[in-house]
């Protein structure tokens, strides 16, 4: 599908909506078969401009920071890191990719191949993008490791490569993201307990900088529910409004049309790296739509928008079934909101060509 962003006059697009939202009403809302997403709170005005998923054709395990006037967006992108600039989310797909690394050609060395989930943070005044890699395509050799830019705009030049990034253990290791909790900085990813392919875990550990773990690593969570199929993966922090942190994390295989979002709830007061403070959801939170075209949604990420007062949630997932891990997954977008417990509801993924309001300005 080719990316749409319509800019246009309040006027205008009311007629359009009207439109579109008629074509949108063929589409299932009950079950797996369709639903949609919470409409915008009453703090976020409607703009009367509109946008439709996916945003781009291709990208696999996307991520979204926001500094400044500008969001910046990476995704898995093969044997290179890349960065697309946009001011506006719903314009992605008219942003230019910027490559700032590429793997070595040297297929001996450790982080030279399978190039994948890219994070890009700001931290102590520079930027850090953080991955996972491997020896000459081994997958048993996937560790984590980072690149460091003092530049102001991470678009620009600077980037230098810095090294491995792991605890003590230094276990099979992917999806690193970072996050700040009671301001302190943590690292979680997902790993394997063993040296041998068993199960895929979420594990947290403090930072004693942006490029080192300080002390043992910690298994918050490990799959024990038949949707999560032995996979706990790309884990993602959120903040509530009240202050109470949240993981989300993508369960079963990335290869299966059930890849789904499942959630990390840390307790009232807890310690991040403490196992005990953290309860797991029994159910996923976020599932496929089978109408709607939206197989296999996860690997997710979060931001605000423009106006700061929307929650967005950014993911990956297929159009048709059985498309599995590859190019094909496309990256989309919708608001969430917060129930009265104070957890986040992501809703249904909304239905491929639905029409959304963009994010507030």
């Amino acid at each position: 599908m080719h990316e749409v962003s319509v800019r246009m006059r309040r006027s205008g697009a009311i007629l359009l909506l009207a439109g579109l939202c008629l074509l949108w009403a063929s589409c299932g809302k009950s079950g797996s078969g369709g639903g949609g997403t919470p409409p915008p709170g009453p703090d976020s005005p409607s703009t009367g401009k509109i946008f439709v998923n996916p945003l781009k054709k291709s990208g696999p395990d996307p991520w979204v920071i926001k500094k400044g006037s500008f969001y910046y967006y990476t995704q898995t992108s093969g044997n290179r890191i890349s960065i697309w600039k946009t001011q506006y989310m719903e314009d992605l797909g008219a942003a230019k990719e910027v490559v700032i690394w590429n793997a070595p050609a040297d297929a001996s060395l450790p982080y030279s191949s399978d190039i994948w989930a890219p994070e890009l943070h700001f931290l102590n005044d520079k930027w850090y993008m953080y991955f996972a890699a491997d020896k000459n395509r081994d997958n048993t050799t996937h560790r984590m490791y980072v690149l460091e830019n003092a530049a102001e705009d991470p678009t620009g030049t600077g980037w230098k490569f810095i090294g491995k990034i792991a605890d003590p253990d230094d276990r099979w290791a992917i999806d690193g993201t970072v996050f700040t909790y009671q301001g302190v900085n943590y690292m979680a990813w997902s790993g394997w307990e063993a040296s041998v392919d068993d199960r895929q875990c979420i594990y947290v550990a403090k930072l004693k900088d942006p490029v080192t773990i300080e002390g043992k690593r910690v298994k918050i969570a490990s799959p024990t529910y038949d949707w999560e199929d032995r996979i706990n993966e790309g884990p993602e922090a959120i903040i509530s409004p009240k202050g109470q942190l949240f993981l989300t994390y993508s369960g079963n295989g990335c290869w299966s049309d059930d890849y789904c979002l499942g959630l990390l709830t840390l307790a009232e007061g807890g310690d991040p790296l403490n196992a005990e403070d953290w309860q797991k959801s029994p159910v996923p939170v976020f599932t496929k739509n089978v109408q709607g075209g939206v197989f296999g949604p996860g690997h997710n990420g979060f931001f605000a928008s423009p106006d700061g007062k929307q929650n967005w949630i950014i993911y990956h997932a297929n159009s048709s079934q059985g498309q599995g891990c590859g190019d094909s997954r496309s990256p989309r977008m919708q608001p969430f909101s917060w129930d009265q417990d104070g957890s986040p509801d992501f809703g249904r993924p909304v239905p491929i060509n639905a029409p959304l309001e963009v994010p507030a300005t």
